[in-house]
């Protein structure tokens, strides 16, 4: 009878060694983006020891284009407006202690939304200059892979901090561009504008041009790629 029971008592010692945290939810948001202004929130569900699902949501509100002054001289981005809005979905697999804490191997799928408006672009042609105003939007769904260390801090392990070691993306997107004339076009201008665009040789990209006596539009197809990284703190429940 003690044998059994010492057996009992070993056997729950191990069993609640082996028994999930009770804790098993984190909120985080990943500081270095807000330097983007990009306002983002990370939910994420710890499954099993190895296991967990991330779900991540990203704004960046309209405002000023980064890097602006980087570009030529024949491209107005003084006034330019860009704005941008990811979700990301990432199943991540724990190689170190697990239940959410030590290294992991994250593959992900991310939606992307991208808004430009308030471009100018200088056409320039035989007798005169005419600005176009371009603005519009592109879509991309992509695949990816993420490494990266998650540690629990404080006195009661519920302060997270997360490291996005190197992170990336490819995949698919579609646009759809506008650049409208204040000027009415003539029709030798609008074949000008037409051949100017299709001789851009944008690699990798297809991209479809109809022009008009107010401007062109430009459809926009092919890959869509991106990297990830970043330092994210949360708080576990």
């Amino acid at each position: 009878m003690k044998k059994l029971f010492f057996t009992l008592l070993f056997s729950a010692a191990l069993f609640s060694q082996e028994t999930a945290p009770e804790r098993m939810n984190i909120v985080k948001t990943n500081v270095t983006a807000y330097a983007f202004r990009n306002i983002n929130l990370t939910y994420e569900r710890i499954i099993s020891r190895k296991f967990s699902v991330a779900v991540g949501f990203g704004t960046v509100p309209k405002g000023s284009a980064p890097f602006s002054k980087s570009f030529t001289k024949d491209t107005d981005f003084e006034n330019a407006e860009v704005s941008l809005t990811n979700f990301t979905v990432e199943p991540r697999i724990y190689l170190g202690s697990g239940y959410g804490h030590g290294f992991y191997i994250a593959p992900y799928y991310r939606y992307t939304s991208f808004n430009l408006d308030r471009v100018v672009i200088d056409e320039d042609y035989e007798t005169r200059t005419v600005p176009l105003a371009l603005s519009g939007k592109a879509t991309g769904n992509s695949g990816g892979l993420m490494v990266g260390v998650q540690w629990f801090l404080g006195k009661a392990n519920n302060w997270v901090l997360d490291l996005w070691l190197v992170g990336a993306h490819y995949g698919k997107g579609t646009g759809n561009f506008r650049g409208n004339s204040a000027q009415t076009l003539t029709p030798a201008e609008q074949a000008e504008l037409q051949d100017s665009i299709a001789n851009l040789d944008i690699p990798f990209v297809k991209y479809t041009t109809t022009t008009d006596a107010g401007g062109a539009t430009v459809k926009v197809d092919g890959p869509w790629a991106g990297i990830r990284s970043g330092l994210s703190f949360g708080y576990r429940f």
